[in-house]
C-alpha cells in the first residue's frame, strides 16, 4: 500500500511539473513575440511613478536653495526691489551671423528682402514727388537726404553681406562654400543690375544742387522687389490675398506717376493759364490724384486741352489708360480665378451631378443626401478627392505626408504590429480617404469584408441585438474595426454586425486587394500576419467566460472529488497514519507550493 500512495503521489507530482513546463514554454514565447516587435509594450507594463519633488535644501545661510536666483537667470537691483530681466544684450554679442543663407527657407532672408522692399519703394514713390511737387524745399532737404541715405545703406549691405552668402545649386549640389557663393552672385545679373542702381551721382548734387532725379537708378532694383513677392507667397497661407494687394498697388503706383506727370505738365503750362491745367488751388497731390483718376479710368468730365501740348499729352494719358487698365483688370481677373478655381470646380462638379440625378428622376431624398455629402466634404477637406492632389508629388513626399498624418493610428493597430516598417509606410501610400453621412450603413452583417476602416474624424456606431438595432459599442476618432477581413479566408471575412456612422464620418480605407499586393514583397510579415488573423478568429469564437489576460502559469487545479475527500477526512480523525495520512500531508505540501 506504502508503494502504491508513493507512486500516486509521484505521477501526480510529474504532471504537475510537466504542465509547468509546458506553460512557461508558452510564456516564453509569448515574450519572445513581444521583444521581437518594438513597437508593442507588455501587458504587464505599468506607467512609472514620477520620483517625488525634492524637498528644498536649506542653504548654509538658512536661504533655501529653491529661493536662490538660478546661474542661468539675470537679476538687476533697482531701490529695494530685485528684478529679473533677460541678457538679450549678451545673446546679441554672442549671436554669430549664418556663413550661408538658404534663400528658400531662411526666414531672416525674407525679413531681410522686406527693408530692402521696403527702401526699393521710398525710391520708387517719392522721387516722382520730390521732383515735380513744391514738398522739397531747403528747409526739410536734410530730412529728405537722411532718409536717402539710409536707403543706400541697405542697398550697401545687401551686396555685401547677404548676397555674397546666398546658397546656389550646381550640378544637383547645394553649394555652401564662401568662395563659391561669391563669384556666383559677381556672375549674375543681379549683381550688375545691384552695382548700377548705386551709381554715384548724388556727386552732381554739388553742381546742379538737389535734384531727385539724379536718384532715378535707385529704382532698378526691381529684382529684389519680385524675389520678395516668391518667398513671401511661398510662406503664405492665403497668398491670393497678398496678391490682390499688389496688384491694387500696381494701379495705384501708375495714377501716383499720372498725377506727377500732370503737375509737371501744369507747372510747365503756368498754374491756372488755362482751364485745362491745375489752378494751384487746394492740396495739389490730392487735386492732382483726382484728374489722373478720371483720367487713366476714362471716366470723363475733363475739361477739353486748349494748346498743342495740352493735346498731345491728354491724347497719350488716354492711351496709357485704355492699356494700364485693361491690364490691370486682366491680372485682377486671373488672381481671383486662381484663389477661387477649387470653389469653381466644386460648383461646376455638383451641378453636372444635379443635372445627371434630374434627368433620370432620382428621388428627391437622395438628391438631399447627395447634396449633403457634397457640402460637407469641400468644407471638411477644401477638395472633393485628396488622390487629386497628392498625385502631383513625388512617392517620397506622399510617403512623409501620409506618415504625419496616419502613421500614429496604423501602428497601433494590433494586427500589423512587428510587421516591417516599410510594409506599413508602402500601406500608408494606399489609404483612401471617404466621408460617410449621418446613419450612413459603413458595413452590413453578414456581407463579404474586403476593406478595413480607421476612423479619422467622427463616430461609427456598433448595432446588434435582437432587431440589430441596439448599440453595442461606439468607437471614436482613431479606432480601427474590420481589421480581420483583410487576412480571413473560408467564410471568416464576413461581417458579424452592422456599423452605422453617427454624425458625419471620415474614414480611411485599406482595400484586400491593395493590401494584397504590397505583401508580396515582404513573406514574413505576410506569414506573421496570417498567424495573428488564425489567433484573432479564434479567440473571438471563444465564449466570453473564456476570454480574457494572459494565461497563468500555474493555472488552479481542479476541485478534490468529495468520495476522495472523505476518505481523508477520515484518515484525519484516526490521527493521520496509514497512506491516506501520508497523502493528505503530500497535498498540503503541494497547496502550499502552488500558493
Amino acid at each position: 500500500r506504502m508503494g502504491s500512495a508513493t507512486s500516486l503521489s509521484s505521477a501526480v507530482i510529474n504532471t504537475r511539473l510537466q504542465e509547468l513546463v509546458r506553460l512557461f514554454k508558452e510564456r516564453t514565447e509569448k515574450v519572445k513575440e513581444k521583444l521581437i516587435d518594438s513597437d508593442v509594450t507588455s501587458d504587464d507594463e505599468s506607467p512609472v511613478a514620477s520620483p517625488p519633488a525634492a524637498a528644498p535644501v536649506a542653504a548654509p545661510g538658512g536661504e533655501l536653495e529653491e529661493d536662490k536666483p538660478s546661474g542661468d537667470d539675470h537679476y538687476c537691483e533697482m531701490l529695494c526691489c530685485t528684478f529679473k530681466h533677460r541678457p538679450w544684450l549678451g545673446h546679441l554679442k554672442s549671436y554669430q551671423f549664418p556663413s550661408s543663407i538658404d534663400p528658400l527657407t531662411n526666414l531672416m532672408y525674407v525679413l531681410w528682402l522686406f527693408f530692402v522692399v521696403v527702401a526699393w519703394n521710398w525710391n520708387c514713390w517719392l522721387i516722382p514727388v520730390r521732383w515735380a511737387f513744391p514738398y522739397q524745399t531747403p528747409a526739410n532737404l536734410h530730412y529728405w537726404l537722411l532718409v536717402d541715405y539710409l536707403c543706400d545703406l541697405i542697398y550697401l549691405l545687401d551686396i555685401l553681406i547677404f548676397q555674397t552668402r546666398l546658397q546656389f545649386v550646381q550640378g544637383g549640389d547645394i553649394i555652401t562654400d564662401k568662395k563659391a557663393m561669391k563669384e556666383n552672385y559677381l556672375r549674375s545679373q543681379r549683381f550688375k543690375m545691384d552695382v548700377l542702381c548705386l551709381l554715384p551721382l548724388d556727386f552732381f548734387y554739388f553742381k546742379v544742387g538737389v535734384n531727385p532725379l539724379l536718384r532715378f537708378p535707385r529704382c532698378l532694383k526691381y529684382m529684389a522687389f519680385f524675389e520678395f513677392n516668391n518667398r513671401l507667397e511661398a510662406i503664405l497661407t492665403k497668398a491670393y490675398i497678398y496678391r490682390v494687394i499688389r496688384t491694387t498697388a500696381y494701379l495705384l503706383y501708375s495714377l501716383h506717376v499720372n498725377s506727377c506727370l500732370y503737375y509737371w505738365a501744369s507747372a510747365y503750362e503756368g498754374l491756372g493759364s488755362t482751364t485745362w491745367v491745375y489752378d494751384g488751388e487746394g492740396n495739389s497731390y490730392i487735386r492732382c490724384y483726382y484728374w489722373a483718376v478720371k483720367t487713366l479710368i476714362t471716366i470723363g468730365g475733363l475739361p477739353d486741352p486748349k494748346t498743342l501740348f495740352e493735346i498731345i499729352f491728354q491724347l497719350l494719358n488716354y492711351f496709357t489708360g485704355v492699356f494700364a487698365f485693361s491690364v490691370m483688370i486682366g491680372q485682377m481677373r486671373d488672381v481671383v480665378g486662381a484663389a477661387t478655381a477649387g470653389q469653381t470646380y466644386y460648383r461646376s462638379c455638383m451641378d453636372s451631378t444635379i443635372k445627371y440625378m434630374n434627368f433620370y428622376k432620382i428621388p428627391r431624398t437622395v438628391q438631399n443626401r447627395v447634396k449633403t455629402w457634397y457640402e460637407y466634404t469641400w468644407h471638411s477637406q477644401g477638395m472633393l478627392d485628396e488622390s487629386e492632389l497628392l498625385v502631383q508629388l513625388p512617392d517620397k513626399m506622399r510617403l512623409d505626408i501620409a506618415i504625419d498624418v496616419n502613421y500614429n493610428i496604423v501602428s497601433k493597430v494590433a494586427l500589423f504590429q512587428g510587421c516591417d516598417r516599410q510594409m506599413i509606410f508602402d500601406m500608408l501610400k494606399r489609404l483612401r480617404s471617404v466621408v460617410y453621412l449621418p446613419n450612413d450603413y459603413v458595413c452590413k452583417k453578414g456581407e463579404i469584408g474586403r476593406e478595413m476602416y480607421i476612423i479619422q474624424a467622427g463616430q461609427v456606431q456598433v448595432l446588434g441585438g435582437p432587431d440589430g438595432k441596439s448599440v453595442l459599442v461606439t468607437l471614436k476618432a482613431g479606432s480601427v474595426f474590420g481589421e480581420i477581413s483583410l487576412l480571413a479566408a473560408g467564410g471568416g471575412n464576413r461581417r458579424t454586425a452592422n456599423v452605422v456612422a453617427h454624425g458625419f464620418a471620415n474614414l480611411f480605407i485599406l482595400e484586400k486587394k491593395d493590401l494584397n499586393e504590397i505583401l508580396v514583397h515582404y513573406p514574413e510579415s505576410q506569414k506573421l500576419l496570417r498567424k495573428k488573423a488564425k489567433k484573432m478568429l479564434k479567440s473571438n469564437s471563444k465564449p466570453k467566460d473564456e476570454k480574457g489576460g494572459d494565461a497563468l502559469i500555474i493555472p488552479p487545479k481542479a476541485d478534490t472529488p468529495k468520495l476522495f475527500k472523505a476518505a481523508l477526512a477520515a484518515s484525519g480523525r484516526m490521527g493521520g497514519k496509514g497512506p491516506l495520512g501520508w497523502l493528505r500531508w503530500r497535498l498540503k505540501e503541494l497547496k502550499a507550493m502552488q500558493e
